[in-house]
């Protein structure tokens, strides 16, 4: 019953789900077809699939020989991801493996069976990576060795470094995040879908995996805390508590949602490039690539802005609005609705006495500035009401059906990983 109370507060997502599972996310997310794969490209999309279903699903719907050499990439920087995350290796072997993990691309019998991370197969069934990497046009495979190597670097100079500074934010921000938006531009290029400009704009396509990153950070402060983990810059959150830990407590409660606020206020710098980077993209399977994970992170930003919940629980975007954002993000006017829309939402919530309210009132008013609507919103859809009341009696005849393709919609509407 508390499922149907909250699709009747939104009729709308009952709409897009049905419309996501009888067939819409073929649009925007088509599989391969597993019976037209080589035996070793077979099994990393097997792969792929196992290690993130919600990048498999949007890797898969690239064009062409783009889609192989992003699957690679993928699987490749899971690998060294596993590597670095893996608490049982001592640093000592971990840090020169983080900094020779490149060279292992070129070495065919090159794995590791000692991991205890749940993605090792990626390690264990390296050849099988490198043996697919290797097979790979050689303008793909210089992207992805460079891409590895400075970020094995990046990773090897976090290992035992906490981050202090906005600045030192922004540069652990750019080894996990950035340096993945430099390699997939520099990817669009090589495969001739998108202008040479989209992969030497380095500055935009660093700013596209800032974003995201940012957003999971801020997102997952109280998972992060759990795990011993800390990612939220001591430079901002020491101006609001003795340790990141105490933001955790009900009687800093307050202090604790304004320096969410401001994490999220810097977050939201970086949506102005995301706007003229996805503008430049001129390749459907590639915008929806890109565009995707993007309207999610501002849809999750709206969700988490003021909002105690992040430091009690998990907060999340509903499925169903998950779903309309990925059939609608299509085109770069209706992303710029999207943005429009969510940024509204975060202004309406800021409260006049928030240390960041002047700052969140500047930038929102530049990424209004860029984002006023200059054509038709053809995807974006408004509902009459009697066509609302018409879905709010579906609801209530269908829910229990809904409640069960929920979980395996789940799957497509994941908003990405840390």
């Amino acid at each position: 019953m508390e499922l149907l109370k909250k699709w009747l507060g939104h009729p709308e997502d009952i709409y897009n789900l049905l419309r996501f599972k009888m067939g819409g996310y073929r649009a925007v997310m088509p599989r391969v077809d597993p019976d037209s794969l080589e035996c070793g490209l077979r099994t990393c999309y097997r792969y792929l699939n196992q290690t993130s279903r919600s990048f498999a699903a949007v890797i898969q719907a690239l064009d062409g020989e783009l889609r192989h050499a992003v699957c690679i990439f993928y699987l490749v920087l899971r690998a060294l991801d596993t590597i670095e995350d893996d608490m049982t290796i001592s640093l000592d072997v971990k840090v020169p493996m983080l900094h020779e993990f490149h060279s292992y691309l070129y070495q065919p019998e090159w794995k590791y069976m000692e991991s205890k991370e749940k993605d090792r197969q990626v390690l264990e069934d390296f050849p099988t990576i490198s043996m697919e990497f290797r097979n790979l046009s050689k303008v793909y495979q210089d992207v992805i060795s460079d891409i590895c190597h400075k970020m094995g670097v990046g990773m090897a100079e976090f290992l035992e470094k906490k981050v202090d500074s906005q600045h030192e934010w922004d540069k652990y921000c750019h080894y996990v995040a950035g340096l993945v938006g430099i390699g997939l531009s520099r990817l669009f290029s090589a495969s001739e879908l998108e202008d040479a400009i989209v992969g030497q704009d380095t500055e935009l396509a660093n700013s596209m995996g800032l974003f995201l990153q940012k957003t999971n950070i801020i997102r997952d402060y109280l998972e992060d805390q759990m795990e011993g983990r800390e990612f939220w810059p001591r430079e901002v959150w020491s101006r609001y508590a003795k340790k990141l830990s105490d933001l955790a407590k009900p009687e800093n409660i307050d202090m604790a949602v304004q320096c969410l606020n401001e994490l999220i206020t810097n977050a939201l710098h970086h949506v102005p490039d995301v706007l003229t980077y996805l503008s430049r993209l001129k390749n459907q399977t590639v915008f929806n690539f890109c565009a995707i994970p993007q309207v999610m992170a501002i849809a999750t930003l709206a969700a988490c802005y003021n909002n105690r919940q992040v430091f009690r629980g998990v907060v999340k975007i509903r499925k169903g609005q998950a779903v309309t954002l990925m059939m609608d993000a299509t085109n770069i006017q209706a992303v710029k609705a999207i943005m429009y829309q969510y940024v509204e939402e975060i202004y309406q919530k800021i409260p006049s006495t928030d240390p960041s309210s002047n700052k969140t009132q500047q930038i929102i008013a530049s990424i209004r500035a860029m984002s006023l609507p200059s054509g038709p919103m053809a995807s974006r859809h408004h509902y009459s009401p009697i066509y609302l009341s018409c879905a709010m009696l579906l609801a209530a005849l269908s829910w229990q059906y809904l409640s069960t393709i929920s979980k395996a919609t789940e799957d497509y509407v994941q908003a990405g990983e840390k």
